[in-house]
């Protein structure tokens, strides 16, 4: 069947955020920094570099896999399937959920984003106190936070993620997802080169690499923001350390307000797609 009125203007929406997306452009600050950090990893040995990344990928791989199988995460997918039903009773698995329309989607989609922003808010402000265990644990809850975020609008559209292609692509939307707003239409083109190659196998057959120098830049900043809280966190008001607080809650919030946009458009395109595909 052809796509909708309402379906043509969303994706309408999405095209025009690719726009945006692809005419970013890097201040003189950005460049500096840019080279800077290039520079400064290059310094290492390549085979050290090499395995720096490796180390990365098989931890978001590890930490993907124990969210995809937690309870939290089986519960979580239990209620989208009972989100579904609510408006077509007929809905029994992930796949029946591409049944829904696209606005019925949407606002199922909506409210996980809503609740994991809360989530990041939450563990920015508690970061946010100073504490050396909180602070120590905020890089791997943000990368749990985001990670499962994006596993569930992905279930949301109807795309399972406990197949080994469908794994690999929600990693590389949440490695996109979490690059600088200058490197992530690089991400983009290879995400929607996969798309367009038709590859929908159940094993993954592009390039299994995921991190690299790139995306270097998010653990950088949320170091940065560790050490703005550690100065800032003697200051208080009523024995609360709101500016530190405040800080935590505002870089988490930003930061999974960004990936849940990006993987949002993603699982829109790949709904719409298919609806396309199955109309030729």
């Amino acid at each position: 069947m052809p796509l909708t009125d309402r379906e043509k203007e969303i994706l309408a929406e999405i095209r025009q955020w690719e726009t945006h997306l692809y005419q970013y452009e890097l201040n003189d600050l950005q460049r500096t920094y840019e080279k800077y950090l290039e520079r400064s990893f290059s310094l290492l040995p390549e085979n050290v570099q090499h395995q720096f990344f490796s180390v990365i990928d098989t931890w978001l791989f590890h930490l993907h896999g124990m969210i995809q199988g937690s309870q939290l995460q089986m519960d979580a997918r239990d209620r989208i399937i009972s989100s579904g039903k609510v408006f077509n009773k007929d809905i029994r698995k992930i796949e029946d959920l591409r049944q829904l329309e696209i606005d019925q989607l949407r606002y199922i989609s909506m409210q996980q984003m809503a609740k994991h922003r809360l989530y990041s808010f939450a563990q920015g402000g508690l970061a946010g106190t100073g504490g050396a265990l909180l602070l120590g644990t905020d890089i791997p809850a943000m990368a749990v936070i985001n990670l499962r975020v994006v596993q569930l609008i992905a279930m949301t559209y109807g795309f399972e993620v406990n197949t080994p292609h469908e794994l690999m692509t929600s990693l590389k939307v949440f490695h996109t997802a979490t690059m600088p707003a200058r490197l992530q239409n690089e991400g983009w083109t290879v995400l929607m080169n996969e798309l367009q190659s038709g590859a929908d196998n159940y094993f993954y057959e592009g390039n299994e690499e995921i991190t690299d120098i790139t995306w270097l830049e998010q653990p950088i900043l949320q170091l940065l923001k560790a050490m703005v809280i550690t100065v800032f966190r003697k200051k208080v008001f009523q024995g609360i350390p709101v500016v530190s607080m405040a800080i935590g809650a505002g870089v988490n919030y930003q930061l999974t307000r960004k990936v849940t946009e990006f993987a949002h458009h993603y699982y829109q395109l790949r709904y719409l797609n298919e609806k396309e595909e199955l109309q030729a």
